[in-house]
């Protein structure tokens, strides 16, 4: 918002420089962008006559004047503004001036043969319109000649740009800035006076009110005035506009811009004639309600605008004139015909608003304060200013005997017999303004530290704090315990003024936030990082040492099964609901790879998932990846052609993770994912708890998604994963040392049931043969001719060795035959050798 300091100084009375007040502000929380010293703009220019005015003998299109500056001798100057003329009071910039808009230095110079001792200035030249058709002129009576102007142009003023946080409604307005520059400097603050209403009681015949979105307009304040003479608002309006980069249109349209930067609160001025021509009735009823499906609205930029269903309007008998709390209609628009008024003064729900305006990609004035929240508790005064300006610069007398005011509450009340009174009964509970907070002292000084005393630290005192919060407007009770009181917080601080924490924030910020301890603690603790984290990069290197790419995926995905947690209000169909696995994100991003022709994807993924349950809604973190492609750096050995990744190959990539962190993991044979290979899926289990799932894509789902032969995935749960290698002899593992006496192999086969895994098989061989078996390896397996049916021969190798001497003959065939033993007798198999 940019901030005129002459109109702040009406409301502030305050003496330090502009400099020295952007700091405070910025200090503060108010981020001054720019200081915008519009006193250097036209420094040297001054009001002057022409005294004269000749064609140029050597120019069709300029002209030689005499000006008088008040100096005595006029000064000869050459123009070339069409509409320059005799007896006209014009800027002059003598010579010598500096004129910075155009970066220009005026010197005596000569035009065509003739000496120029100055230049008569446009609006352009002095930076206050972007083009001007020629040079400005003053009214007679606007000073003395040789006076200054830039009182007469409003460029006595410097102009601070300034950024307000999006929680700080209030400061969207001249007032909440007075406030603000009050607290902070300790001046005194003087509101404008605004006239109470002597308007007469409503009449229901002429304006009616029908509020069919009563939530997104809680109250609402519907004004006839009649007599109203349009035409340019006065001087000190329309500058008091341009400073804050408004156009002024004209006097009606204009005040309510004022109001608007002045109290922050939206008001909207419809031509009444044009209404009810709109409507064809004479008595109106003012309606506010949500868009039809097809309906259009022509707006004040001259766009056609199809309406959403989420734009909130409003209506004239039901006909939509205007978007609610965006801007207004072009048919009602106020012009220079207007001779009666319907002057809109409302509160609109900040969420309505925001919709409605996004609906249509629109953002304006009114829409950005609506969209913060406008302060409920002085719409009537807002309303009452208008008014009041209303009778003042645009209608004659007899103001009050030609008004009519036509108010009605959401609940159809009787008219009332004056606005205030109308506002006292529509508009919600004083007590729903305001909120009581308890405040402790010693809360305040344990968050903000000690203060910086000069030579030593201390406290904030209760005075500090009561004077701070008074400043802001809060009223402070003592309660019965002390350091204990309670904040009542002003109306127009309602909405970001919640908690304790927000009081103890401001007296932070009135305080100084540069006026505190800077020191660090005498002991500081070095970071460090928790065992979770640790574990996890150490589980991200293995990972990324066995090929894989980490991967980052939204946690939003498709609405696609159950259990799902779906959003209430999703952006996209894409991303409506939260995932519940990893693999289906890996799927799409193998797809997605293949497409842009990047190749296979061997890549994996640490996240959080959700699902719901009986019991609530859950979340874990979870591990998953995904791998497919020919493992083969190069193809010269098969001709060029890639060759599918076996089973076994993917598996060793994850049994080289696993061996690396560890951890020894099992393979079950599992079926329960549809969207992978029913006979090529396995469960992962370590030390009996589930670990997750591996396995090959099922063909159809790679059919689907023209993915390669084989693609293979796996989901582990983290939480297990991280606990197994949080155990002392992983984190600390223990030296072994090798042994110096030579190793023995056996091998043993035999035909086994194939519902009966290798993992069991090796479990029970390892607790056969107790501390000599060093190692057990599958190394044959056949499926075939000679093998009986339901059953497959496997062939093992075991090593067998001591630490404490050499193995002989008789110690290795007792350990091995108690092996064949216990196969036989758990397993049933038929020994082969």
């Amino acid at each position: 918002m940019r901030i005129s300091l002459n109109w702040l100084r009406e409301l502030v009375d305050f003496t330090i420089t502009p400099e020295e007040l952007a700091h405070k502000l910025t200090m503060a929380g108010f981020e001054v962008e720019d200081i915008e010293d519009r006193r250097t703009w036209a420094d040297g220019v001054v009001v002057g006559k022409v005294l004269s005015c000749q064609p140029h003998p050597n120019a069709d299109k300029l002209r030689v004047c005499e000006v008088d500056i008040g100096s005595g001798t006029p000064l000869n100057i050459v123009c070339g503004a069409a509409n320059v003329k005799t007896d006209l009071f014009v800027p002059v910039a003598t010579i010598g001036t500096y004129l910075p808009k155009v970066d220009l230095k005026l010197r005596s110079t000569k035009l065509r043969g003739v000496r120029s001792e100055g230049m008569i200035c446009s609006l352009a030249e002095l930076g206050l319109e972007k083009e001007s058709s020629g040079i400005h002129s003053f009214d007679p009576e606007s000073g003395p000649l040789g006076g200054d102007v830039r009182p007469l142009l409003g460029l006595d003023d410097v102009i601070l740009d300034l950024t307000a946080t999006a929680n700080r409604a209030d400061a969207l307005s001249m007032i909440g800035i007075a406030r603000e520059v009050a607290a902070l400097t300790g001046a005194t603050l003087k509101l404008p006076e605004v006239p109470e209403s002597n308007i007469p009681g409503g009449n229901k015949e002429v304006l009616s009110l029908k509020i069919a979105e009563p939530q997104a307009c809680p109250a609402y304040i519907g004004t006839v005035i009649e007599n109203v003479k349009i035409g340019p608002s006065p001087d000190w309006l329309q500058q008091r506009l341009q400073g804050a980069g408004i156009r002024p249109i004209n006097n009606v349209v204009d005040i309510t811009n004022y109001v608007l930067l002045e109290w922050g609160q939206p008001l909207h001025a419809f031509d009444r004639q044009s209404l009810q021509k709109v409507t064809g009735k004479d008595s109106l009823t003012i309606g506010v309600r949500l868009a039809k499906t097809e309906e259009s609205l022509k707006t004040l930029d001259g766009q056609t605008r199809n309406l959403q269903p989420q734009a909130l309007l409003i209506t004239a008998n039901d006909r939509p004139v205007a978007l609610a709390g965006v801007m207004g209609g072009e048919e009602t628009e106020v012009s220079a015909q207007t001779q009666s008024i319907m002057l809109e003064a409302a509160l609109f729900d900040p969420t309505a608003i925001r919709r409605s305006a996004r609906s249509l990609g629109m953002r304006t004035e009114a829409s950005g304060r609506y969209e913060r929240g406008v302060n409920q508790a002085e719409l009537e005064l807002a309303c009452r200013r208008a008014i009041g300006l209303i009778s003042e610069l645009a209608v004659g007398a007899g103001l009050v005997n030609n008004l009519s005011c036509s108010t009605e509450s959401i609940k159809s009340k009787p008219a009332p017999t004056s606005i205030a009174q109308e506002i006292a009964d529509n508009r919600p509970n004083q007590s729903a303004w305001t909120r009581s907070i308890e405040l402790r002292l010693d809360r305040v000084n344990q968050i903000l530290g000690p203060i910086d005393l000069g030579e030593e630290l201390g406290e904030l005192q209760p005075e500090d704090i009561r004077t701070i919060l008074t400043s802001l407007g809060c009223e402070i009770k003592p309660t019965e315990e002390e350091g204990i009181w309670l904040v009542t917080v002003p109306p127009y601080r309602y909405r970001d003024l919640e908690r304790e924490i927000d009081l103890i924030e401001e007296i932070a910020r009135l305080y100084g936030y540069d006026n505190f301890s800077i020191e660090l603690p005498e002991e500081t603790e070095p970071g460090y990082l928790s065992i979770d984290q640790m574990l996890t990069r150490k589980l991200r290197e293995a990972l990324r040492g066995a090929g894989l790419t980490e991967l980052v995926h939204y946690s939003l995905g498709k609405a696609e099964g159950d259990g799902q947690i779906k959003l209430r209000n999703p952006m996209f169909s894409e991303y409506s609901a939260l995932r519940n696995d990893l693999i289906s994100g890996l799927i799409d991003s193998f797809q997605y790879n293949l497409e842009q022709g990047n190749g296979a994807l061997n890549g994996f993924e640490i996240g959080r998932i959700f699902w719901s349950e009986e019991d609530g809604l859950m979340e874990a973190d979870s591990l998953a990846g995904i791998i497919g492609g020919d493992p083969t750096v190069g193809r010269w050995v098969n001709s060029g052609k890639s060759e599918p990744m076996t089973w076994y190959e993917a598996k060793g990539m994850l049994e080289s993770v696993f061996q690396k962190l560890g951890i020894n993991v099992e393979y079950q044979p599992d079926c329960r994912d549809s969207r992978l290979h029913p006979g090529r899926t396995a469960s992962l289990w370590v030390q009996g708890d589930r670990l997750g799932t591996f396995g090959q894509l099922h063909p159809q789902i790679r059919q689907e998604k023209g993915l390669p032969d084989a693609v293979y995935v796996f989901e582990l749960d983290l939480d297990v994963l991280l606990d197994q290698m949080n155990q002392d002899e992983i984190l600390t593992p223990v030296l072994k040392p090798y042994s110096s006496y030579p190793a023995s192999d056996r091998d043993i086969a035999f035909f086994a049931s194939t519902k009966v895994s290798v993992a069991e098989m090796e479990r029970v061989m390892a607790k056969a043969a107790g501390t000599l078996l060093e190692s057990v390896e599958l190394f044959d397996q056949y499926l075939g001719e000679s093998v009986p049916e339901g059953q497959r021969s496997l062939a093992f190798r075991l090593i067998y060795r001591a630490g404490d001497r050499t193995l002989t003959e008789e110690d290795i065939e007792s350990v091995h035959q108690q092996v064949r033993e216990a196969l036989t007798e758990k397993f049933q198999v038929t020994l082969r050798s």
